[in-house]
């Protein structure tokens, strides 16, 4: 049996609402002892934001162990990257994203830092635009946790953290560098957090352009669940295929991947 790692939006939940089948999938890799991990490009929340919001939707059983944030990756990459003894950040995004970065010795600044560093935001307004802009024409590196134009939620979709990159990349005629998926970063991050050659994990997601290109890069058996963003004829579209294709994670027969 191979390890899972699997996405989070869209494919276990969307918005607050939990994808059907997923409770069972959730309990089938628990039953059976599955090494598997939840790797989510969500930078907004921490694990324990996360394995809390799963147990309020009822699903229970897991620990913040289970988890890899693209906050976690990015703090995680700038720690080995950096070579000050205080380096400041001027951050677009939540309090899951400060918190790792103060985890790894960064101090929050608007001055003079020497990364911006953007993830979602739901508060992301033109002063921000203009300080990041401002800080990047100075020399600031310029870091995205994820490269997510959209994310599913209740009733449709809504801007996510790609929207408010490619608004500063235009301002600033410079591209970030993207921490998270489909950085191979990311899944060399949760294979080896569990342990297990890429060969032996499967890489569970619904976004062909992230989930998947990054597990088939990286080695992984891949399986696309439709439940998210992506649709069979989205997925047509696409050079490349997943090794498996699913409507739900609840269908999925961890024994036969």
């Amino acid at each position: 049996m191979k390890s899972i790692i699997s996405d989070m939006d869209g494919v276990i939940y969307r918005g607050k609402q939990l994808i059907p089948g997923a409770q069972d999938f959730v309990q089938r890799l628990l039953a059976s002892k599955t090494p598997f991990l939840f790797l989510t490009n969500n930078a907004e929340q921490t694990p324990i934001d996360l394995k809390l919001k799963l147990e309020q939707m009822g699903v229970h059983g897991l620990t913040e162990d289970n988890f890899i944030t693209a906050a976690m990756a990015t703090a995680m990459f700038l720690k080995a990257q950096n070579r000050k003894p205080t380096p400041k950040a001027f951050v677009i995004g939540g309090g899951g994203l400060m918190s790792e970065l103060y985890n790894v010795g960064f101090s929050i600044s608007e001055s003079n830092p020497d990364y911006v560093i953007v993830a979602k935001s739901t508060s992301f307004g033109y002063e921000q635009l203009k300080k990041a802009v401002r800080f990047i024409d100075h020399g600031a590196k310029f870091i995205g946790t994820n490269p997510d134009m959209i994310d599913p939620v209740e009733g449709g979709m809504e801007p996510a953290a790609g929207t408010i990159l490619a608004a500063i990349s235009a301002a600033t005629g410079k591209k970030p560098y993207i921490v998270g998926k489909p950085n191979a970063l990311m899944m060399t991050l949760a294979t080896r957090k569990l342990g297990v050659h890429p060969d032996n994990a499967v890489m569970v997601g619904d976004r062909m352009d992230t989930d998947i290109v990054g597990g088939m890069e990286a080695g992984m058996t891949t399986a696309l669940v439709l439940s998210g963003v992506t649709s069979p004829e989205i997925m047509e579209t696409f050079p490349y295929r997943p090794d498996h294709v699913f409507n739900n994670v609840g269908e999925i027969d961890l024994a036969s991947l």
